[in-house]
């Protein structure tokens, strides 16, 4: 399957032991195999940008309505991200993913989110701004929301960690290859629920 772009391929990858799975792209690199990752997590970077792509098991947040619980993520994404002044985070639109769309026939609801929150890396002071696609997907038959996580720098400050990758943008991940990645979710094995 090749890319909007036509610039690289997209891959079908095995999430939590292959439990789930997703058509990713192939440019990645699995930081669960640099560091320790939390297992409700899978995070993966690209090998040549500052993107990432996390795929994260939630909680189930039965006080949020589905049409709120995307901004409810993205919030708690900028409280991590301490984006939360004003002006720090912006969401752009929430829309409903059409179930028809979406592989995850599990999921009571499916919405993507696009924002964006200005960050910094480490802790450092420098802050740039990035991009953010959400996906959500609402399970509340196993109490999870699944999010899917994309973040794509827009600009980055030249006193940032990061700076060294603004200078090299060789095969980005685009919009639609998110896309792709949320529309292919599978679940293969509903024990990952507990």
């Amino acid at each position: 399957m090749q890319t909007a772009a036509g610039v690289g391929s997209l891959q079908l990858r095995p999430l939590f032991g292959g439990a789930l799975s997703a058509v990713i792209p192939y440019n990645i690199t699995d930081v669960s195999e640099v560091r320790e990752i939390p297992d409700n997590q899978e995070v993966f970077v690209h090998p040549h940008t500052d993107q990432s792509l996390i795929v994260e098991l939630l909680e189930y947040q039965a006080q949020v309505a589905d049409q709120d619980a995307a901004r409810y993520h993205f919030e708690d994404i900028a409280g991590s991200n301490k984006a939360q002044e004003p002006g720090a985070f912006e969401v752009g639109n929430v829309v409903a993913l059409p179930e028809g769309e979406v592989s995850l026939s599990e999921c009571s609801s499916a919405w993507m989110l696009n924002g964006t929150q200005c960050v910094s890396k480490f802790n450092e002071d420098a802050r740039n701004k990035v991009a953010i696609h959400l996906g959500l997907f609402r399970l509340p038959q196993f109490s999870t929301d699944i999010l899917i996580t994309f973040n794509d720098p827009q600009s980055i400050s030249p006193d940032s960690s990061s700076a060294s990758a603004a200078e090299t943008h060789r095969d980005p991940w685009t919009v639609e290859d998110f896309q792709s990645t949320l529309k292919s979710l599978t679940l293969h094995n509903p024990g990952l629920f507990g």
